[in-house]
């Protein structure tokens, strides 16, 4: 039997993959070019089937211009209480900057949207601010998790 590598192999890799599940916001670590951390509060949306954080960006941010640079991330979310935390660390994919307002990338951002917020009051508004506001996604995928799960 092979192991899935979607499914967390045990009980506290699970506990800690679900807070990033029951939690909206946290702290995106990336890295300058000097090696020190930048940190960005963001909001995100995780999808457990495929321990996938993704994160809505403006293309000239600091944060966007290290992942380009160095692809490596960490994403770091805690409990209301802030004695549960978990740590997602994994190597980010970038989509293309939204171009369109019909194009895949903004419809991955209202997909992101939805998730985090629910329904927007005008689609189309939104769709033509993700072009003006140059976005794009950070997809991250978690290749391992670390931290104190929730009791």
């Amino acid at each position: 039997m092979t192991h899935d590598p979607t499914v967390p192999a045990d009980p506290t890799q699970f506990a800690l993959l679900a807070l990033l599940s029951e939690t909206r916001g946290g702290v995106l670590a990336t890295l300058k070019g000097d090696g020190r951390p930048q940190l960005s509060n963001v909001s995100h949306a995780y999808y457990p089937d495929e321990r996938l954080v993704r994160i809505s960006v403006t293309d000239d941010r600091a944060k966007t211009r290290n992942l380009r640079r160095d692809p490596r991330a960490s994403y770091h979310v805690t409990s209301d209480d802030r004695w549960a935390y978990t740590v997602a660390e994994g190597t980010a994919e970038l989509s293309p900057v939204a171009g369109d307002p019909y194009d895949e990338t903004v419809e991955e951002l209202i997909r992101v949207y939805r998730d985090v917020l629910g329904e927007h009051p005008d689609w189309d508004e939104y769709r033509a601010a993700m072009v003006r506001d140059r976005r794009l996604v950070v997809r991250l995928r978690v290749e391992r998790a670390y931290g104190i799960p929730k009791r």
